[in-house]
Parts: structure tokens; sequence; C-alpha cells
């Protein structure tokens, strides 16, 4: 970590990046954030020779994002994100006025279409997933949640008699409701039996807590190790909370379903380009052409814009957005 004292602090005041942590979860933004943006400011102390951001303005983060977009050949949403970063060092760390920023070298944003798998594709990549990869998978493709979103699922967000989950404070803070679909649910009750066993060990051994978010902990000291707030995918290790003297365990890592997903494309000889979120992008278009409206599937996704959903429109398997071809007529 950068050791950079603020002069005008006194000689007790934290580190900066230690300050920006603070600030960061003052406002409760979620953990990527936190290091997204404390990576970007150590960066551009770092370009600019160590010296305390109290003593640089408008023009270096200027020169800064600038050399991203030139030297760097950062993406636009990169740039973007630097420059969020570096506005709230100074306005919220440093209580600094920064003067308008000048004019940047816009990294290019490309407009690309979301990769897309038909049913049969998806059939023949859930058919190479086991385990929980398999599990994880059919969720985000079933309910449209993130590969995050469905890895911090909790016992009790799921509701078997009304076939719903709920996700908990998702992109943007928000809680939404989507379908729990009834193809899973066999699976996921045999899941939640084999994940009970395993939290009941762990409540044997003096263990059995999941982190809860905020403060909640402090509030109710018992909801820790309470089933419903145990992670529907949990980690297959425990690890050491030092802070509360007792062992936990914490979700399944992404990276693993991530790994399972890519080798499964390999294996079913398939060549798109598919991640994880292709089956939440597979589910928005697949829902569009059973003809459900676009306000609905907006409300499932999540979307704050429906313009965003938008774009499953233009990935409809309708040749040519419903125009038919003229060669099929001949």
């Amino acid at each position: 970590m950068l050791s950079i004292p603020i002069p005008s602090a006194g000689p007790s005041a934290p580190k900066l990046l230690v300050q920006v942590r603070q600030a960061v979860r003052l406002r409760h933004y979620s953990p990527r954030t936190e290091e997204s943006y404390v990576g970007w400011i150590r960066r551009y102390i770092r370009f600019h020779g160590m010296r305390h951001p109290r003593e640089l303005g408008a023009s270096e983060v200027t020169r800064f994002l600038t050399a991203l977009a030139e030297r760097g050949r950062l993406s636009a949403s990169s740039q973007a994100q630097a420059l969020s970063a570096l506005l709230f060092l100074y306005r919220d760390v440093l209580r600094c006025e920064l003067d308008p920023v000048g004019e940047i070298a816009r990294a290019k944003q490309p407009v690309r279409l979301p990769v897309v798998l038909d049913r049969e594709e998806v059939r023949l990549l859930l058919g190479r997933l086991v385990g929980l990869p398999r599990l994880a998978a059919l969720l985000m493709y079933g309910s449209g949640l993130r590969l995050l979103e469905a890895l911090q699922l909790r016992v009790k967000d799921l509701d078997f008699a009304t076939g719903e989950i709920i996700v908990r404070r998702a992109k943007g803070g928000k809680d939404r409701v989507t379908m729990l679909p009834g193809a899973a649910i066999p699976v996921l009750k045999a899941h939640l039996e084999e994940v009970r066993r395993m939290h009941q060990h762990d409540l044997g051994a003096g263990g059995g807590a999941a982190p809860l978010p905020g403060a909640y902990e402090r509030k109710s000291p018992g909801a820790a190790k309470q089933w419903g707030w145990q992670f529907v995918f949990p980690a297959r290790r425990r690890y050491q909370d030092a802070a509360r003297s007792g062992w936990r365990r914490h979700h399944l890592h992404e990276s693993v379903v991530q790994r399972a997903v890519k080798e499964a494309v390999a294996r079913a000889g398939l060549t798109k380009r598919i991640t994880c979120h292709s089956l939440r992008h597979s589910f928005a278009t697949h829902l569009l052409q059973d003809g459900y409206d676009i306000r609905t599937v907006q409300e499932l996704l999540g979307h704050r814009d429906v313009a965003t959903t938008m774009i499953y429109t233009h990935v409809l398997n309708r040749g040519g957005l419903g125009v038919r071809s003229p060669a099929d007529r001949l």
C-alpha cells in the first residue's frame, strides 16, 4: 500500500489509501468498487511520480486519463471507471474542489452485441457441467442471474412455494425478484440437504457462521449461524475469522464456476466466445423469443433503463430483425 500522509491532516491521520477505503465503506459501496477505486488512485499517484494528490489538479487528471487511452489502450468503460475513482478521491476524501476536467482523449467504446446461445447450445453446455457449477449455470440461465448474484444467494432468498428468488443488493444496490425455474427445484432441494448436513457439522465443530452484510451481525449476533443466512453455494473450505475468533464459510469462489464453464464449452465443441454472463444474455433473449413483454424482462434482469434491455431485440433469431430475406422467396 502506498504510504502517503496528508500534509494538512497531522501526524496521526490515516494514510491516504486507508482514508479512501474508509470513505468507500462509509457509503456502502461494494468490495469490488473499493478495490477498483484504490487501484486507480494508486496508479494515478505513481503516474505522477508519487506526488500527493493535493499537489495535483484537473490538468494532471486529464493527462492521466489521456495516457490511459493513448498508451494503455484502455477500454472506454475502464477509463470512465478511473475518472469516477479520481472524482471520488477529490470530492469525498480530500474535500477539494477540482476544476472541470479538460478535453480527454476518449477510449473508443465499440458497440458489441451480447453473445447468446440458442436453446440446443444451452442443453449442450449444461450437459457437460456437473455438480455445483451445473446448478449455478442452471440458475443463471433459468433466472437471469449474474454469476456473483447466484453465488451470493442465501437459503432464505429461495421461495419454493411461490417459485421466486429474491436477489439482494444486486448491481446498483437494488433488490429484485426473479423466477425460480421448476427444472432446478429437485436438484436444488437435494443440494440444500447436503449443505444443511455440512452446516450441522460446522456447528458441531464450533463454526457454522456465514459472513453477514454491513453491521447486521452487531445488531443480531446469532444470525450468522442461522440456517437461513447460509450461502446456497458454500465454499469447500472454511476460513479463520481473526476479528471474531471463529471459523466461517464464505460462498464458492466465482473462478470455480468460470473455469468449469470454460472447460464445458470446449468439451461441447462450441465455437462462440461463451462466458457465464452469456447464460444471462440467453435468458433474456429466449424470453423475448417466447413473446414476453420487454418491460417484464427488464424487471427480471434488474435493468434501470429499458434501453439496456433493448439490446436483446437485436439478437433475436428472426433473420435480420424479423425481415425475411428476398432470397428465401425465390
